[in-house]
């Protein structure tokens, strides 16, 4: 083993070799279920019968079980790793704030909203609230600190019985908090003082309306719209205390049997799935991960037991998550009310134990050995079959990850160009060797800006299709959970059916060819001159956009695009189509102008223009005037302390405007998935409904 490697010391025995090898997982298993007796007689006992016969145990017996085991697992993986003090502090943050969310139900919920109502509370002024931390400086903590308070005065249950003048000026406070516009400003960054509304099903994103050219334009109010700069990661999901309020606000109903999120929400009388009020059907988590339970164990701090709860049903759950599917989300128990926002629980689950020490390694034992999974807690034993799977996006990886926990050999292969890995992190030379690799201590060491990453090829649609609102950087922890497997091996740049047929495929010694390259075509419109020059395919601009380097302000690589952009189709992909057409006009404009000014002072302005045509000098000065437009933008905000208004700028000239034949809320984007359409519409985009494209005129 490399020196690097020797850092981490592992107890039982064990090397880091170990852990990516069956035999030295079934003896960590073993080292496991002895500890556990040790630890804890009945649970093992419970485990024990369970592992022979786990088709046996009813659903809340199992749940309760897996629970029962994953906080003395936290403990023996954390001591396994050497982080036992760190994932105690992790636990112990969450315990400090359980108070928080505590008073939030039991006093501002129960109490408040019904001492104190909405009427009235528009005429209160607020009291001052001494407390030990100031609002200005701190307002989580400011929060936290007010809960606390009010635990003094009235007890561990927030059950006030006989208010003081000082629980009455609390109430007063908390209920100017929850309905005074004045509070909801103060506090709009904070969980305490935010309960669940009802759910207007036709208003689920709040718009207004202007009209452009005779054409009304669906926006968003202009205080909810948000800076966005480039291609830097634009949505980095919630923090401890806004997921922590969701662990806390679901109800955790496994107990019940009616844990919709996972199982689907079902019909009382016919048992069918119901569907939501737009048609779509709610059949929960696809993969039926056990939401309820990991909440529970998240409310209580165990965080790798949380995970390793959500990775029986889960393990890549690096791709799921936060801004990439809500199937668990639409199908909450609360179909009525806010629902629990259950992908920013599970993405903030996998954040906390990737930020511990050696947090990547933990996250991928858990992928390959994990007792809560009663049916296969170890990879099974070589079954002597291999597999070819054809493409690396999310449906392919993921079931190559499944196919050698079931014992086969995999070979993945892809039709983009996959760029190598360092070979110390993947355990593969450029020649496809297997090379000793080395333990990541700090997932940091991972992680790249979205807008100086190299797109590596590896994620299909994961990599070229999703945007910049999901962090591509998990694309790379689960390339290393598949690459560092010895049953695995990866190769880009074959075409299947060309480089490679399914006849060669056999003739290798393959058993079995899985196809998953992807469902999904362009769509090209019928029209008169829809394939003239300046109209493209969503998909062809999104793939062209990042992979090519385009969006890059240092790549010599160029798309040009020109004002007004519209963006026809109301789906998912013409949503991220106007996003990131909005970011890349500034970052072309810019480009242009810097570079043109670096040509022109090495050769003069008769130089770089004595080769244009008419066309390009008419598109080289638009691109000019806009880009100085914007670079004296920048300089005044800077002057004056301000983000810049570069959408402003850009919707003078014509902007982003989705045009959808149908309603808003008809919209495939809509009707799946509202908070991608409000994010969209938080960056300055428009939309236009009840519009449909006749024809693409073209001019000289």
């Amino acid at each position: 083993m490399n020196a690097p490697a020797l850092a981490l010391s592992l107890p039982h025995g064990l090397s880091f070799d170990d852990l990516h090898d069956r035999e030295g997982l079934a003896r960590l298993d073993a080292a496991f279920v002895a500890w556990l007796q040790d630890a804890n007689v009945e649970a093992h006992a419970r485990l024990m019968v369970a592992r022979s016969a786990p088709d046996s145990l009813a659903a809340k017996e199992e749940s309760n079980l897996l629970i029962d085991i994953a906080r003395p697992l936290e403990d023996f993986v954390a001591a396994l790793f050497g982080v036992t003090e760190q994932a105690a502090a992790l636990r112990a943050a969450h315990v400090a704030l359980a108070p928080l969310y505590d008073c939030k139900r039991l006093f501002v919920q129960r109490y408040v909203t019904r001492a104190i109502k909405p009427d009235a509370a528009l005429a209160i002024e607020p009291p001052a609230v001494e407390l030990p931390v100031r609002i200005e400086d701190d307002l989580e903590a400011w929060e936290l600190a007010f809960a606390l308070r009010v635990r003094e005065l009235v007890g561990a249950e927030f059950k006030v019985e006989a208010p003081t003048p000082e629980i009455e000026a609390l109430t007063r406070y908390a209920a100017w908090a929850l309905h005074h516009p004045e509070g909801k400003r103060r506090h709009r960054d904070g969980p305490l003082f935010k309960v669940p509304h009802k759910l207007d099903f036709e208003h689920l994103v709040p718009i207004e309306t202007e009209v452009v050219d005779g054409v009304t334009r669906m926006t968003l109010p202009r205080k909810l719209l948000r800076h966005r700069e480039g291609f830097a990661l634009t949505d980095a999901g919630y923090d401890l205390v806004r997921a922590l309020d969701h662990t806390y606000y679901c109800i955790w109903c496994h107990n019940q049997g009616k844990d919709s999120c996972s199982r689907g929400l079902r019909d009382r009388k016919t048992g069918a799935f119901q569907k939501s009020p737009f048609g779509v059907t709610l059949a929960g988590c696809p993969l039926e991960e056990k939401i309820s339970e990991m909440n529970l164990l998240k409310s209580e701090g165990f965080s790798i037991g949380a995970l390793a709860m959500a990775a029986v049903d889960n393990p890549l759950l690096a791709a799921t998550g936060h801004r990439i599917c809500n199937d668990c989300m639409k199908a909450c128990i609360y179909q009525k009310q806010t629902p629990v926002d259950i992908p920013q629980a599970e993405t903030r689950t996998l954040k906390d134990v990737l930020g511990l020490p050696w947090g990547f390694e933990i996250y991928s034992l858990l992928s390959r050995w994990n007792p809560l999974n009663l049916q296969r807690p170890l990879p099974r034993p070589d079954s002597g079959r291999k597999v070819l799977v054809v493409g690396m996006g999310p449906a392919g990886f993921t079931l190559a990850h499944h196919l050698m926990n079931d014992g086969h050999t995999v070979v993945g292969m892809d039709g983009l160009k996959i760029e190598p890995l360092d070979p110390a992190l993947s355990g593969v030379d450029v020649q496809g060797r297997r090379v000793p690799f080395q333990p990541v201590r700090h997932v940091a060491d991972l992680r790249e800006p979205l807008d100086d990453r190299v797109n590596a090829g590896f994620g299909g649609v994961a990599e070229y299709g999703i945007t910049v609102r999901w962090d591509k950087n998990f694309l790379k922890l689960i390339r290393l959970l598949l690459e560092r497997r010895s049953e695995f091996a990866l190769f880009g740049g074959v075409r299947f059916g060309g480089t490679l047929t399914l006849e060669d495929a056999f003739a290798q010694g393959f058993d079995h060819v899985a196809l998953c390259a992807g469902a999904g075509r362009p769509t090209i419109l019928d029209l008169p001159n829809g394939l003239a020059r300046g109209v493209r395919t969503a998909s062809d601009f999104l793939m062209a956009l990042q992979l090519t380097g385009a969006a890059k302000s240092d790549s010599i690589a160029n798309m040009q695009l020109r004002l007004p952009v519209v963006v026809i189709g109301g789906g998912l992909t013409a949503i991220d189509t106007a996003t990131e057409s909005l970011a890349y006009y500034p970052l072309q404009v810019e480009k242009f102008l810097s570079r043109y000014d670096t040509l022109v002072a090495e050769r003069g302005v008769q130089a770089v223009r004595s080769r244009w045509s008419e066309e390009e000098t008419e598109i080289a000065e638009e691109f000019l005037a806009h880009g100085r437009a914007i670079r004296a933008e920048r300089a005044a905000a800077a002057a004056e302390g301000r983000e810049p208004r570069v959408v402003e700028l850009i919707r003078s000239w014509g902007g982003v405007l989705l045009a959808y034949r149908k309603r808003l809320i008809d919209s495939p984007s809509y009707t799946l998935n509202h908070e991608e359409v409000e994010k969209a519409l938080e960056e300055g985009i428009a939309f236009a409904e009840n519009v449909t494209p006749t024809a693409v005129e073209v001019d000289r």
